[in-house]
């Protein structure tokens, strides 16, 4: 039941009067003030109030003109920060000198490798393609969009065919993720085929002889349809090159027989030298799904004889196939993982045997296929090590890393290469690229080497915390060398704790500037994470995820204690998901910290399942309609938990409008409430991007203003710099 009334709650509106007033003496513009148009519904007997409800619909024009006159008054703030244009040349210096930047290189048959550069000085990824050591080619330029446009696009993702004769690849604009697919001729650039709207994920797939594809397309919306049937009856289309129109292959509407959920969006994945194809589903949140296999040589006709290998239950994660032999990563009976080997003739689960587990000290989080090898990548707290699995050998042998660090493997789809070939991240390190053969590691020349930026010797230690029911949770701090632990350094606290995600190794131009400034850098892995493996993460979910703020309460407690920080000088920070972790931290303990900063953060997780992506994270947070997850999701969401007279810290929120992942209403609606109901006289900043979404696809210059704006609110708040006149 629902009851609405409209006027303005007195107590509400004069609390956001005292608070803009606050800002006022600085000189600052004030926002603008929310009316407050209660609405409260009753959900399993619980009264829950939302005096902003009306902000769930942005294209109202008093929202859209609230959201304009908030990032206005954001800009004009951050703007006079005496310190804020320095913080963003110094991030872009420190990214420039950090040379060019690759990611997503994958392996193809005849020694082809294809990668997205953004080079030293470039604002956005382009697509590139090399030979042996020939030379770099460019296949596709995102700017060239951008400058047509003037609106920055991205590119979401690419799957080259297995000859190199094709490429289909993902394009979006403005942050916003809604990828359209591209198929062209790779020597010419021409098209061979239309552009198909709406295939947003990777879950593009050429059939072995590189002649078809097949792709996931999500359903164009009816006039009236609700957003949360965004990720419904998604279909896996079959198009043969030079033919215009595409054939329903797979999904809930295609194959009904299957009994397939609506929200199960699928791929249908190839290898080459293999008779099978493999379709799996998840919900696009969870990685667990179905997994289902069908002879190759099916394609086209008109019924495809698709055998179930394994359900949600089966609790599989990843999979790859040789030949007849699909392996499956899983932790059934092993909350650290291990991956399985199936026979993909018998396809019968219960005779699948292990192959590879995880060592006592890590966690199994991935598995790669070589031409005639297995290997691991291990987690050991934020550094990831790798392992190889000889045959009959499940436990295998750790690997020798070059130095400390994270080493992500890149994809080899058709295991045509006997070598790995992977990045090695690290808190100090630059990246570096590097092919293993055997024992031994060495460069992979697909970069030059750079000098790295001057930088000041950077301090890293890992302490272990105790937590509110004595668990002790890991974080890692970092800070130059020699700095004095007296209470008084800027430190910002960062946290996620969720899906499973961890704080992982990795160089930042933006922590090293703030590093450089005598900042302290906190990364705590709270449970929800994935550092201890399964058992750890689901320490932290649902019902169990008061777990994951009372854990950085601790971690903030145990930095004051240890000298890092005070009350005055502590910072907090959540991206995302990790917008819980923050909101429900600073709502706990609105004491311990001088500022926070909301960036892109889940802040009504009770209404989140109404929007377009929030349905697909009901697996990862559970829904307000059933009754005993409820109470879970109403005491997370942060939102709901703000309480009015309470002396806030100073909060940042950030998000761009083309957001596909958090709708802006969250940090909209958590905005009027903090301005509302904070006493503090702290400024509630709502910073927005009208080009932006979640951050994927965003231009290496808006990471930097933005992050410039984040540490520079930081120092603002924390007494070490103050506002230009």
């Amino acid at each position: 039941m629902r009851t609405h009334t409209a006027f303005k709650h007195p107590l509400l509106w004069t609390l956001g009067l005292l608070s803009l007033a606050a800002v006022a003496q600085t000189g600052l513009p004030q926002p603008p003030v929310a009316p407050v148009r209660p609405v409260t519904d009753t959900l399993h007997g619980v009264a829950v109030a939302d005096p902003y409800r009306y902000f769930e619909n942005v294209k109202d024009p008093v929202v859209a003109q609230w959201l304009r006159g908030q990032g206005d008054a954001a800009r004009a703030a951050l703007d006079r920060i005496s310190v804020r244009d320095a913080l963003e040349q110094r991030i872009t210096e420190i990214g420039n000198a950090s040379g060019d930047a690759v990611r997503d290189i994958m392996r193809m048959p005849g020694e082809r490798t294809y990668y997205l550069k953004r080079a030293r000085g470039e604002k956005q990824f382009k697509l590139m393609r090399r030979q042996g050591k020939g030379a770099e080619v460019l296949l596709v330029d995102p700017e060239r969009e951008a400058q047509r446009t003037g609106v920055p696009h991205a590119i979401n993702y690419y799957k080259p065919s297995w000859d190199g004769h094709y490429l289909a690849y993902g394009l979006s604009a403005g942050g916003s993720e809604d990828a359209s697919l591209h198929i062209v001729d790779m020597a010419s650039g021409k098209a061979v085929a239309p552009v198909f709207p709406r295939v947003h994920e990777d879950l593009v797939h050429w059939a072995p002889d590189s002649r078809s594809l097949t792709f996931n397309q999500l359903k164009e919306l009816k006039p009236g349809e609700p957003d949360s049937e965004t990720f419904l009856d998604s279909r896996v289309l079959w198009l043969r090159i030079g033919q215009t129109q595409a054939t329903p292959l797979f999904g809930p509407t295609v194959t009904p027989k299957l009994g397939l959920e609506r929200l199960d969006n699928a791929e249908v994945m190839f290898t080459p030298g293999s008779p099978w194809m493999i379709a799996r589903t998840t919900d696009t949140t969870l990685p667990e799904g179905k997994l289902y296999r069908a002879r190759v040589s099916e394609l086209g006709r008109k019924t495809v004889a698709w055998k179930q290998i394994s359900g949600f239950a089966d609790k599989i994660t990843q999979v790859d196939w040789r030949g007849n032999d699909l392996y499956l990563l899983t932790y059934n009976q092993a909350p650290r993982n291990r991956v399985m080997q199936l026979d993909l003739r018998q396809a019968d689960l219960k005779t699948a045997r292990e192959v590879a587990t995880a060592p006592a000290d890590g966690v199994l989080e991935h598995f790669a296929l070589t031409r005639d090898g297995l290997y691991g990548s291990v987690r050991q707290g934020t550094s990831i090590v790798l392992r190889r699995y000889a045959k009959g050998q499940p436990l295998g042998a750790a690997i020798a890393m070059p130095y400390a660090g994270a080493a992500v493997v890149h994809a080899d789809p058709a295991h045509s290469a006997s070598t790995l070939l992977y990045t090695l991240l690290g808190w100090t390190s630059l990246p570096r690229i590097f092919v293993l053969d055997g024992e031994r590691s060495t460069d992979a020349g697909l970069v030059a080497a750079v000098t790295p930026p001057s930088l000041p010797e950077v301090q890293i230690t890992e302490l272990q915390v105790k937590s509110h029911d004595g668990v002790l949770v890991p974080m890692t701090v970092l800070h130059k060398k020699g700095l004095a632990l007296d209470g008084r350094n800027p430190t910002l606290l960062r946290g996620y704790g969720g899906y499973g995600f961890s704080e992982t190794a990795r160089f930042s131009p933006s922590d090293m500037a703030w590093i450089e400034r005598g900042g302290v850098l906190a990364l705590a892995n709270i449970r929800g994470s994935g550092v201890y493996g399964r058992d750890w993460y689901q320490a932290g979910f649902k019902a169990s995820k008061p777990n994951t703020w009372k854990d950085g309460v601790a971690c903030a407690q145990a930095l004051i204690a240890r000298g890092y920080a005070s009350p005055q000088t502590l910072g907090v920070m959540g991206t995302s998901a990790g917008g819980i972790f923050v909101g429900r931290v600073i709502t706990s303990a609105p004491q311990l910290f001088a500022a926070a900063v909301f960036n892109v953060g889940v802040m009504d997780a009770v209404r989140a399942e109404e929007s377009a992506n929030g349905i697909t994270n009901i697996s990862e947070f559970g829904s307000f309609k059933n009754p005993a997850e409820f109470p879970a999701l109403l005491e997370m969401s942060t939102y709901h938990q703000i309480k009015d007279s309470t002396a806030y810290p100073a909060v940042l929120l950030v998000h761009g409008l083309n957001d596909p992942r958090v709708d802006v209403w969250h940090s909209a609606k958590a905005t009027a409430r903090l301005q509302a109901a904070s006493t503090s006289g702290k400024p509630v900043l709502l910073r927005l991007d009208a080009q932006a979404g979640h951050g994927v696809g965003s231009t290496a210059n808006q990471r930097y203003a933005q992050d410039a704006d984040i540490f520079g609110f930081l120092l603002w708040q924390m007494g070490q710099v103050g506002l230009k006149d």
